[in-house]
């Protein structure tokens, strides 16, 4: 039998988030903060979902396809890959700047960067600027991982699920306003010819949604700028460091971080010192749950958007839109009212496993929904809108799994101070992931349908095949969150 311990001494069996004998009431949020913090993280989805009901149609007007609408997809993949790729090559900075100067000035930062990129995407005309744009968009900005870092900063172990769950919800906001600004704001002057009359609308007709875009992150800018207060404090600002204390080791609980003789001792630690097993295992499963989500973000749109003779559905930006800004409004109140409750009964771990789990049916939707209008003989059919309910649904309960991680990202960080980093090491490698997801994913489509391999069905194969690593990476998860030596 293992030795007995002092219950009074933190070691390697220590949590990080107090899980003492006697239940604590959970501390009230910081509400202005978070709602501020939230409404920063919205520009994100917002104006990176934006493009999402109209990028196909985009590509396809541009002289780059050769008018073959069958490649389609390889250019569409490749744009929103882009993004991910710039923001994997600058987020660690980011992230490990908001360490040293702050959260707050980092933040700004990335919200100018948001705002300048979305002008140049409206007005891009040929697929060099596009490039272009997105690369912008994706280097100058890492607020994701810093907002992250502030949210663990906001909160404590009693009422981090709670604060946690907001993150997904944000995103599913996002995912609703995002879509519905793009499908029914792009082309303008199909819609509202008499409003938007000016040669300029038909010249740039996807500038009035990214325009709209920029204008909430500049009203985000306006509001973190007047009310977000600061969550590192000033006075333990410094320098790099090239050591890690030799204090930390025995240290893990979060009473212990907090308390008055970690004054000298909770700095950055560097990186080196970040890669341990429980922040590897945490970022690895974040990078596959990242995966599998924006592989899934990305073939809606394409499939939805292809002809039915291709594989797809047929549909058009308003009604990609339209149907993705329903999902939205499900999904964040799904997210709200489930995950906080779902989590005291089953736990992080079973959570993340049952979300992995939930893109067995994303993937294997789309050549049913496909199907079902193929024999359709009026175009449309009840079984298809049934089963994009269910693959959305599906969707919807695979989102708990972000909140899981989450928390199990913060969990690792081996202190306070080194939360920046952590998340950063998290956002790079979910970033890179995110760049090789919608790529490939798209292109996967595109090379079964141009070959015809598997009645070009063979992408769905290769995706149920990397899901089943993702379950076999999820399956290194803890029962509860980190503990701590």
């Amino acid at each position: 039998m293992p030795p007995e311990r002092s219950q009074g001494t933190p070691d390697e069996e220590t949590p990080l988030l107090h899980d003492g004998n006697a239940p604590r009431k959970e501390t009230p949020l910081p509400v202005t903060q978070i709602v501020v913090l939230l409404l920063l993280q919205l520009a994100e989805p917002i104006t990176s979902l934006s493009i999402n009901p109209y990028i196909n149609q985009l590509i396809s007007e541009l002289p780059v396809i050769g008018g073959d609408e069958r490649k389609v997809g390889y250019y569409a993949g490749f744009i929103v890959s882009l993004y991910f790729a710039a923001e994997a090559v600058t987020v660690l900075q980011w992230s490990r700047l908001s360490d040293y100067v702050g959260r707050k000035p980092v933040l700004l930062c990335g919200l100018l960067g948001t705002i300048v990129a979305s002008i140049l995407f409206g007005l891009s005309r040929s697929f060099t600027a596009l490039v272009f744009s997105r690369c912008l968009h994706g280097m100058l900005n890492g607020n994701i991982g810093v907002m992250k870092s502030m949210m663990a900063e906001l909160t404590d172990e009693t009422n981090m699920a709670r604060g946690f769950s907001l993150i997904p919800v944000t995103w599913a906001v996002g995912g609703t306003i995002g879509p519905f600004i793009g499908g029914v704001l792009s082309r303008p002057q199909d819609h509202w010819p008499n409003v938007f009359s000016h040669p300029f609308w038909g010249e740039y007709p996807y500038f009035l949604p990214c325009l709209a875009t920029a204008a909430y992150s500049l009203l985000s800018f306006i509001l973190a700028a007047i009310f977000l207060k600061e969550t590192v404090d000033s006075d333990s600002v410094m320098q790099p460091t090239t050591e890690v204390s030799s204090d930390l080791p025995r240290l893990g609980a979060r009473e212990i971080l907090d308390g008055p003789a970690m004054k000298d001792t909770e700095k950055p630690v560097p990186l080196r010192a970040l890669l341990t097993r429980p922040v590897v295992v945490s970022v690895a499963n974040y990078g596959m749950i990242g995966l599998f989500e924006m592989t899934a973000g990305v073939l809606i749109p394409l499939i939805w958007s292809t002809s039915v003779e291709f594989g797809g559905l047929g549909m058009s930006p308003a009604s990609i839109g339209l149907w993705m800004a329903g999902y939205g409004v499900m999904n964040g109140i799904f997210q709200f009212i489930a995950f906080p409750r779902v989590l005291g009964r089953i736990g992080p771990r079973r959570i993340f496993i049952a979300s992995i789990l939930c893109f067995f049916p994303v993937y294997m939707m789309f050549p049913f929904e496909n199907l079902a209008l193929r024999h359709s003989s009026h175009g449309t059919s009840a079984v298809a809108g049934l089963l994009i309910i269910l693959q959305l649904s599906a969707i919807a309960l695979s989102d708990m799994g972000f909140s899981a991680v989450f928390m199990y990202i913060s969990s690792a960080a081996p202190n306070k101070r080194s939360l920046g980093a952590t998340n950063g090491i998290a956002q790079t490698i979910v970033s890179i992931q995110r760049t090789v997801g919608p790529a490939t994913a798209a292109s996967l489509f595109a090379f079964s349908l141009d070959n015809n391999i598997l009645g070009g069905n063979f992408a769905y194969v290769v995706l149920h095949a990397v899901v089943w690593v993702g379950l076999g990476v999820a399956l290194q998860l803890p029962r509860n969150t980190w503990k701590h030596k």
